[in-house]
């Protein structure tokens, strides 16, 4: 944690106006250095955490993008920021390393100055590749939101800031951030171990199928940070199913469903921009009804929730973070209300409302 928060410090120390050199340790503890705020960005991923730092102007600014995970897995998000920014739509793709269709030619062809990945990214395209990027004049800058890790989601905001000539905004949002994640630690240390146990499952391809669990970061970052038994943690290294009679010896206590906006997918649960609880209801109670499922304690006690995927990794996570915690520990939290909290973090930082869904209870 303290080299983390030096390296954080540096970033801002080293950081200066535009058309003044910018030197920044970036997520991958590169010292990345910039002759001033770009101009021009190839923006891979954490577009919201982008926009949030830079800014409504730093659309402006992006020249080219990974689309695939914004436009394909995110669908309804991306509507919301394509009507807002329609130049998004038309702009340059450089492909998607997840299914091996990162083209770091087309990067290049779009003439960035400055590359912000996400560190799967960088490790996806290896040295050879961030040498290729960095040959054609480019830099290559590193964040990481994926770790879920309060450290690191300060330190690729204050990164970004830096970058991209904001470092009070990115300072501000780091500092909320903090101060959310620190009451909410704060409350469950008052509360005291919970001892409840948590299956959380990609809710994506009906209860036909079952969807990916987490044992390392993403949700299971989050079910970490507030002290929940995570029922996946030891089975899946990072993300994968786990069996239906395992999910069932467990007798999970919680069980969170992670929904999105995914088209094509009858049986999903969906949540985020554009959808409803009226929706998201059946969905869940599909899931629910589950062979094996009905003496679970989670469905005894009516603990089934709906989560957005697309809130994951992100500098709004830290609702989703309370919305958990406020499962493990209702008194503690009984006067948090998430819901609002993220309307209100998108009311102030973000350049579109979050209208839909985002979290939701079964009844």
């Amino acid at each position: 944690m303290k080299l983390a928060t030096f390296a954080a410090l540096a970033a801002l120390l080293l950081a200066a106006p535009a058309r003044a050199e910018i030197s920044v340790t970036d997520l991958d503890g590169r010292i990345v250095t910039l002759d001033h705020v770009p101009d021009r960005v190839a923006l891979g991923f954490y577009y919201e955490d982008y926009l949030a730092v830079a800014g409504a102007e730093g659309a402006d600014k992006i020249v080219a993008l990974s689309r695939a995970p914004w436009a394909d897995w995110r669908p309804g998000q991306w509507a919301v920021y394509t009507a807002r920014f329609p130049q998004l739509a038309t702009l340059p793709d450089f492909g998607n390393s997840d299914d091996n269709t990162f083209s770091v030619e087309a990067l290049i062809a779009a003439r960035p100055e400055v590359a912000v990945l996400s560190s799967w990214q960088t490790a996806a395209l290896g040295e050879a590749g961030l040498a290729q990027i960095e040959a054609a004049g480019i830099k290559v800058v590193a964040l990481d939101y994926n770790a879920q890790t309060l450290d690191r989601h300060m330190m690729s905001t204050r990164v970004l800031g830096a970058v991209m000539g904001q470092p009070e905004r990115a300072e501000a949002l780091a500092a909320m951030y903090q101060a959310k994640t620190e009451d909410t630690l704060s409350r469950v240390a008052k509360a005291g171990p919970s001892h409840k146990k948590i299956y959380v499952e990609l809710a994506q391809k009906g209860p036909g199928e079952i969807g990916n669990s987490y044992g390392k970061g993403m949700w299971a970052g989050v079910i970490d940070l507030v002290g929940g038994e995570n029922i996946a943690k030891g089975q899946i290294e990072n993300w994968g199913p786990l069996s239906p009679e395992y999910v069932i010896a467990q007798q999970p206590d919680v069980i969170l469903l992670a929904g999105s906006e995914w088209v094509g997918k009858p049986e999903a649960v969906l949540l985020g921009f554009g959808t409803s609880d009226e929706a998201a209801q059946p969905k869940m109670a599909a899931y629910a009804n589950r062979a094996g499922w009905s003496d679970l304690p989670a469905i005894r006690n009516k603990q089934v929730y709906g989560i957005y995927h697309g809130g994951n990794r992100t500098l709004s996570d830290f609702v989703y973070a309370r919305m958990i915690a406020k499962a493990l520990y209702p008194v503690a939290f009984a006067d948090v209300d998430p819901a609002q909290e993220l309307a209100d973090y998108y009311g102030k930082w973000m350049p579109v409302t979050a209208d839909g869904q985002f979290v939701t209870q079964l009844k």
